[in-house]
């Protein structure tokens, strides 16, 4: 219903701007389109959507500060799950060469850094990149 009222509006709109009809079929839509704002039903249906709009701003702005303190808990939460999903779709399941997640420490206690210590920058599949 909604796309059929708006494709009426829109219609009306463009045969007013386009029409060279002259003053007198302008003045004969004006007075249609006021009569059809006044008619009861569509005053009705106006302040209902009205009402419901009101009541549903009011009952979000209610509800957004604990939706807010909600979805600050669960933020944390979800990136560790992100960050498992990603990690087990890459190649050697997320970890380095060393068997180890990449910036964890190992069983000898190694840490193994995607990038390199001596600052060179990172290296991809043992190649460094950069301009070296």
């Amino acid at each position: 219903m909604r796309y059929k009222a708006m494709f009426v509006a829109g219609f009306a709109v463009g045969f007013i701007v386009g029409a060279r009809a002259g003053r007198e079929r302008y003045d004969q839509l004006m007075k249609a389109g006021r009569q059809i704002a006044e008619h009861p039903a569509v005053q009705k249906a106006t302040q209902a959507a009205t009402a419901k709009a009101t009541y549903l701003t009011k009952t979000a702005t209610a509800k957004a500060p604990d939706l807010a303190k909600t979805a600050s808990s669960r933020v944390p939460r979800i990136m560790n799950s992100a960050r498992q999903q990603a990690a087990s779709r890459m190649p050697f399941g997320g970890k380095s060469a060393g068997g180890t997640p990449a910036g964890e420490a190992g069983d000898s206690g190694e840490v193994h850094l995607p990038y390199q210590a001596d600052g060179s920058g990172p290296s991809y599949n043992g190649m460094r990149s950069g301009t070296d």
